[in-house]
């Protein structure tokens, strides 16, 4: 890197990054050497100095190292901050980590499973990777399976390994004791919980409190178990559905039993949007950031008639 006067100011020799990042100085020289990891400002006499935003990258290096990711692997240009590269870098790393995904599930190799989910959550926040992987991968497992193109086991394989990955998380949350109550569950015939776990660990960062029911869950039970857990919404979910015109009688039926809003999301929310408006219920569509803006606005509405009449 050319040197010059204001970027020395704002530079550390080799001996403070290494103290700050934990990155032995011969380990560094390797990686900047073998991978091309980063170019340091050099001196006059040759001495390397850093920059505040390259010692930053390889905090993001270091964390991706810890995560068990091996540095011949690590995508250096994509934890760069140039704005005009990184929107194409980033769709490339989505595309990149979604296909080695896929081909680990056909393999049933949960240790790739693990460090390419590892990989994502070293450098994007969980509702990023619930967007940006988690849930595509669970849409094309679905779509796969659906057009015989998979088999039954590779989507089981994956829904496990990701309801033991999210079960933990959501175990191990902080229980909130504010905030509305929103009953949780699958729709019928969705036997795959991974859905409704991540939307459930995303609720608490929007000052929800959840009550999980789980998969495959009767609707007809749920007006009861809303009077008795003081509820004050429904939220269900699927990533298709068999039976279409059976399950929107069956919405139609539910809204119809119980006072608080109906909340549809999933994939099964896109396919039969209008359906399902026709049913009482509100679609949520398969983005869980919009999901929350439409569950606070109907629940503000909510409120505001009963404090009306």
């Amino acid at each position: 890197m050319k040197m010059n006067q204001t970027a020395v100011k704002e530079a550390f020799p080799i001996r403070t990054v290494s103290a700050l990042t934990g990155i032995n100085p011969i380990t560094l020289r390797t990686w900047e050497r073998r991978y091309g990891l980063i170019a340091p400002i050099r001196t006059p006499k040759g001495h390397r100095l850093y920059t505040k935003d390259q010692i930053a990258m390889l905090h993001r290096v270091v964390a991706l190292v810890d995560s068990g990711i091996p540095i011949s692997q690590i995508n250096f240009s994509l934890l760069t901050s140039d704005p005009e590269k990184r929107s194409t870098q980033e769709e490339e790393f989505w595309g990149r980590l979604i296909s080695r995904m896929i081909t680990a599930v056909s393999r049933f190799e949960e240790a790739v499973l693990e460090n390419t989910y590892n990989e994502a959550m070293a450098l994007y926040p969980i509702e990023t990777v619930t967007q940006r992987l988690l849930i595509p991968m669970l849409r094309n497992l679905g779509e796969r399976w659906a057009a015989g193109e998979g088999m039954v086991a590779e989507e089981h394989f994956f829904g496990v390994y990701l309801r033991n990955k999210l079960g933990a998380r959501f175990h191990h949350r902080k229980r909130l004791d504010y905030g509305p109550v929103l009953l949780t569950a699958c729709l019928p015939g969705e036997r795959h919980e991974a859905g409704v776990l991540l939307f459930a660990l995303s609720a608490q960062d929007h000052d929800y409190r959840t009550i999980l029911l789980g998969s495959d869950m009767p609707l007809e039970e749920l007006p009861a178990t809303v009077k008795q857990s003081r509820s004050d919404a429904i939220v269900l979910a699927a990533s298709y559905c068999e039976q279409p015109a059976k399950l929107m009688q069956s919405l139609r039926t539910l809204v119809q039993s119980t006072d608080v809003p109906v909340f549809i999301g999933g994939y099964v929310s896109v396919e039969h949007h209008d359906a399902i408006l026709a049913t009482g219920a509100y679609p949520l569509g398969a983005d869980i950031s919009f999901s929350f803006r439409h569950i606070d606005e109907t629940l503000r509405k909510q409120i505001h008639r009963k404090a009306n009449h």
